[in-house]
């Protein structure tokens, strides 16, 4: 196919009427964007939730666990009576 040929065929193409579209397309297309909207909304409300317990369950960990307190030794008694 030469390059004229071509570019009738992409002018008569373009010329040509769109298909029709169906009636109900625009509501079905509302119903599934709200659809989206909605589980995306939820996912980020559990991911803050999840995001929550976690930090509390940490904040419990370290109230009780103190890891920033150094353990005592138990590898030499203590010095008594000196």
């Amino acid at each position: 196919m030469s390059r004229p040929d071509r570019e009738a065929r992409v002018r008569q193409l373009l010329e040509q009427t769109p298909p029709p579209v169906p009636p109900d397309l625009h509501a079905d297309v509302v119903r599934r964007g709200d659809r989206l909207v909605r589980r995306r909304t939820a996912a980020r409300r559990m991911l803050w939730l999840l995001l929550f317990a976690a930090s509390v369950a940490f904040l419990v960990w370290a109230l009780t666990a103190r890891p920033w307190v150094e353990p005592p030794s138990e590898t030499t008694p203590p010095l008594t009576g000196w």
